[in-house]
């Protein structure tokens, strides 16, 4: 059971629709419940609204959920992303990404930044920043920067709620990640398709 309880349908229905997450059904239950209505709005922008790829973002988002151990997110496919290539089998490269014959070089700097700035940002240093420079431009790297700080903010918080109720099977595996469960965004069976917009 979620650690925060959800806003009713009365409230969150006519905000953000009936057929929501959970995580965005407790975000409706903000005392000012319209701002889940801002939070879908700039989450949807910011991670479609940018030169990057959509299967770049969908990598570099999957990968920080499985740090933060968010479990929501991991859950979560973006149809953008699915139609841009991100299919199962690639979910899987993130496993061992210096290892995955289906990632870019590109991929592979982008994915340690992202791995950097979810467990130890300072070790971000004039080498990681000089790789990233061998494959996107210094607007790019912003960007990667902006999506994969959002993503690291939001999915701390979410992850602390406990959100798993409404998740496929592989995301409601018992324990809270301080227990020393692991949970992964590759290996399940299911997932929930959401759309952006």
């Amino acid at each position: 059971m979620a650690r925060i309880a959800p806003a009713t349908p009365e409230v969150y229905a006519p905000l953000i629709g009936e057929d929501v997450p959970l995580v965005m059904k407790i975000h409706a239950r903000a005392t000012r419940p319209e701002r889940v209505q801002t939070l879908g709005t700039f989450f949807g922008a910011w991670m479609t609204n940018t030169s990057l790829t959509p299967r770049l973002v969908e990598l570099v988002r999957l990968r920080i959920a499985f740090h933060n151990q968010c479990r929501s997110c991991m859950a979560m496919r973006y149809g953008h992303a699915t139609l841009d290539g991100v299919d199962e089998a690639l979910v899987c490269s993130l496993e061992k990404p210096e290892e995955a014959p289906d990632l870019t070089d590109a991929d592979r700097a982008a994915l340690d930044y992202a791995d950097r700035l979810a467990t130890d940002h300072l070790s971000i240093d004039d080498a990681v920043y000089d790789n990233l420079r061998a494959h996107y431009s210094e607007g790019e790297i912003v960007e990667l920067g902006q999506i994969a700080a959002i993503c690291v903010g939001l999915g701390r918080l979410d992850a602390t709620w406990d959100l798993r109720d409404d998740l496929p099977e592989h995301f409601k595996q018992q324990g809270p990640a301080s227990s020393g469960t692991v949970v992964t965004p590759w290996g399940g069976d299911a997932w929930v398709q959401v759309t952006m917009g």
